[in-house]
């Protein structure tokens, strides 16, 4: 039998959940959020990614059922604007990883990447004469037509993308919004990227953050997905504008499909690359190390590669 944990299922799950003020713990085969309100069991057997607000404690049994499910677990900050700590993912194998850091390291390859990137972002080929300077310039147009019409369908008032995480109340209620929205964006992005064993630290746009790959993959879908949300939550009022976001993108995730999409995009994007399973074999225990990496025939690091010869067993040592 094939080890499941290669490739964990993942279009299939809910997007997320995000809980605070309460306790979570192990409930029969699957976890229980205790607060004021009672107990409601959370299936996290079906669930993507599941966001941890202020006040949230979790026990050990709980913490393992999760990962036994490939949940991932996110500590968050007050309605899931900031990321403290992540998990991480269940699958094993580092064939997606290594191929994901090869291209990252090529900079003509990484550049194809990037195109690829941009193509996904507009939905549609790019010009292939523009620069990638270029290219950020026509994708940063776009982004700003996009706010421009949500402000003229909705009629909230739109002047600049204002996040200061310093003061978040100085902040209005689109710009706050938009922060939520991108949070919940983030989570989704993230899950997938671990379901499919890259780092969300080797971006390709992004770059110097621990998330600059989700902040790439994320860039795919926000003036389909969050943008709108957001200026449709801030129409809607602000009295508990972090929870009606969240319900919004919920909402939208499905409706979008935006579980089955982001896998076979985070693969285009990196050349539709395999998962690694010819070149990696995994063992079916996991705490088991894997075969040890040779180098390529000639190239051994023995006295012809390495330019200076090593001294014959029966040379003389040098005196002092």
């Amino acid at each position: 039998m094939d080890d499941l944990h290669k490739l964990p299922r993942f279009q299939d799950s809910l997007s997320f959940v995000y809980l605070e003020h309460g306790r979570i713990d192990q409930h029969e085969k699957a976890i229980a959020f205790h607060d004021k309100g009672g107990v409601t069991p959370i299936p996290v057997a079906a669930t993507t990614v599941l966001m941890l607000g202020p006040g949230t404690r979790i026990t050990h049994a709980a913490m393992r059922t999760i990962a036994e499910n490939n949940a991932l677990v996110e500590w968050v900050g007050e309605q899931a604007v900031r990321c403290y700590a992540a998990g991480m993912g269940g699958t094993r194998s580092s064939g997606a990883l290594l191929h994901q850091a090869a291209m990252a390291s090529d900079p003509q390859r990484r550049i194809e990447v990037v195109r690829r990137m941009y193509r996904l972002r507009f939905r549609e080929d790019a010009d292939p004469t523009l620069t990638i300077q270029q290219l950020r310039g026509v994708e940063g147009a776009r982004v700003r037509t996009c706010y421009a019409q949500m402000s003229k369908v909705t009629r909230v008032p739109w002047s600049r993308r204002n996040y200061d995480r310093g003061s978040w109340d100085s902040a209005d209620p689109v710009n706050q919004a938009l922060s939520v929205a991108n949070s919940c964006l983030y989570g989704l992005c993230h899950a997938a990227i671990l379901s499919l064993g890259y780092s969300p630290a080797i971006g390709f746009i992004h770059t110097g953050k621990q998330l600059s790959f989700v902040y790439d993959v994320a860039d795919f879908y926000k003036t389909e997905v969050t943008i709108p949300m957001a200026f449709y939550a801030a129409k809607l009022g602000t009295r508990d504008l972090g929870r009606s976001t969240r319900l919004l993108c919920r909402d939208a995730f499905r409706r979008l499909h935006l579980l089955k999409r982001v896998v076979p995009d985070v693969r285009e994007a990196l050349g539709n690359p395999g998962d690694g399973d010819d070149d990696f074999e995994v063992d079916h225990d996991p705490a088991l190390p894997t075969e040890l990496w040779e180098p390529p025939e000639g190239l051994d690091g023995g006295e012809q590669d390495l330019g200076h010869p090593l001294p014959e067993e029966n040379e003389s040592k040098p005196e002092g």
